[in-house]
């Protein structure tokens, strides 16, 4: 059928490619692993397997999708430029360094690398908790320019995760401000409570704020922040172990309306 084009998307190791009308509509998906092709509209199957053919990788079933959950109708609907969910640990980054890769010669490194480097480690710890019922987005815009590094939802609710870098150095603690080594301190906190209030009017929940330390030497915390959690990077998994806010149904339907960029126009 003419007009049809293939979207290939990527998403903890799966592959999935989509195809959609000229107007955006998604009228099938082909998941490689799964060997499937799910059809929403059988009379185009024909178009369809032309458009897939060549990415399609040995046999397949071709057919109507499984029964879809609440984020599965959700997600269909979704145009793929206003979809968060395939965006990757420091997707922002990611792009930035590819437009304006920093000079070959410069003396010292990147501090955007630094950056991508935090924050791909604390996305990746968050993304392995999807095995015991956490779902994240990454890389979340605002308006006004700026982003959530991450946003974690899970049986213990909504965090509005910040990936901060200490890069084998003491972090010290003094709320509102953050001091990473021997370099001054920063109100890092003040911003933090900030988006997730903003991530709060978006989704109407309460979204709590958590600091992720990646690569801390040690953590100087002598007071513990008012309604904020400070967790190195590689203590993230005990959020595993917390629960009795969130039941699975609410955490899908949070994440529904979380991925959907324009869910955030108007905070």
């Amino acid at each position: 059928m003419a007009g049809l084009r293939v979207v290939p998307t990527w998403r903890h190791g799966q592959e999935r490619y989509y195809v959609l009308l000229p107007d955006g509509r998604n009228i099938a998906w082909y998941d490689r692993d799964a060997g499937r092709v799910s059809l929403l509209h059988d009379e185009r199957r024909a178009g369809v397997l032309e458009a897939l053919q060549p990415y399609l990788t040995g046999p397949v079933t071709v057919g109507p999708p499984p029964v879809p959950t609440a984020s599965d109708l959700l997600r269909l609907n979704l145009h793929p430029d206003d979809d968060l969910a395939p965006n990757r640990p420091g997707e922002a980054l990611l792009v930035a360094l590819d437009r304006d890769p920093a000079p070959p010669r410069r003396l010292r490194g990147d501090p955007r690398r630094r950056e991508l480097a935090a924050e791909q480690a604390v996305g990746g710890a968050l993304d392995r908790l999807e095995g015991v019922g956490w779902r994240t987005l990454h890389s979340v815009p605002l308006p006004g320019g700026a982003r959530i590094h991450h946003l974690a939802i899970g049986p213990a609710g909504l965090f509005c995760v910040h990936a901060l870098n200490a890069h084998r150095q003491r972090v010290r603690v003094a709320d509102p401000n953050v001091a990473v080594g021997r370099a001054g301190p920063q109100p890092l906190l003040r911003g933090l409570r900030h988006q997730a209030d903003r991530a709060g009017l978006a989704l109407t929940a309460e979204v709590r704020p958590l600091l992720a330390l990646a690569e801390a030497a040690a953590v100087d915390l002598r007071v513990v922040p008012r309604e904020l959690r400070v967790l190195p990077e590689g203590e993230l998994a005990a959020l595993a172990a917390l629960g009795g806010v969130l039941k699975p149904a609410d955490i899908e339907a949070l994440y529904a309306h979380a991925r959907d960029r324009r869910s955030w126009l108007r905070v």
